[in-house]
């Protein structure tokens, strides 16, 4: 199993249209991913329910969880994502 480890750059944490780009991503790679904070239960990253419910804020480190084909393409692409202050951002599909 792939594990990557990454702060949360966003100003408003993993929430509203943070959390809504990040879930997207994720459920667009080929590869089922899961989200933790600490040693927390993993819970779908594809999942806004899941997501919102981590919790996690600015600063908080969450890992990302992969396995099989691809796996590590995933978790770099959505490590990447989450690094960025995604509420800094224009949205691209307005």
């Amino acid at each position: 199993m792939s594990e990557r480890t990454v702060t949360i750059a966003s100003r408003t944490g993993l929430h509203a249209r943070p959390a809504a780009l990040f879930v997207k991503a994720a459920a667009d790679q080929g590869v089922p991913v899961k989200i933790r904070v600490g040693d927390g239960k993993p819970v779908p990253a594809a999942s806004m329910l899941a997501v919102l419910s981590l919790g996690a804020q600015k600063g908080t480190e969450v890992t990302l969880e992969a396995d099989g084909p691809g796996a590590d393409e995933a978790l770099d692409s959505l490590a990447a994502l989450l690094a960025r202050d995604l509420d800094a951002e224009e949205p691209t599909d307005a």
